[in-house]
């Protein structure tokens, strides 16, 4: 029972030590802070001052931006 028990354990053992896939490091942890990546310009809503997109902006008549249909019909403060 002892034989099996200490089997069990080295078996348990050497699979978490070589069993696992191990993740590479990364090769330059700054690269995601580069700037190579695009960016957003960000507008905020004329009614709630709502932070989004331009994409997602929707306009009125004199081009200010409204997070929403909701507020673009209420209008500005």
């Amino acid at each position: 029972m002892k034989f099996l028990l200490v089997l069990l354990v080295l078996v348990l053992g050497l699979w978490l030590l070589f069993g696992r896939k191990r993740l590479p490091p990364p090769s330059n942890p700054g690269a995601g802070r580069s700037g190579k990546t695009p960016t957003a310009t960000m507008v905020a809503c004329a009614r709630c001052g709502l932070n989004l997109p331009q994409s997602d902006a929707v306009l009125d008549d004199q081009g200010r931006s409204y997070c929403g249909q909701e507020h673009r019909d209420v209008g500005p403060r």
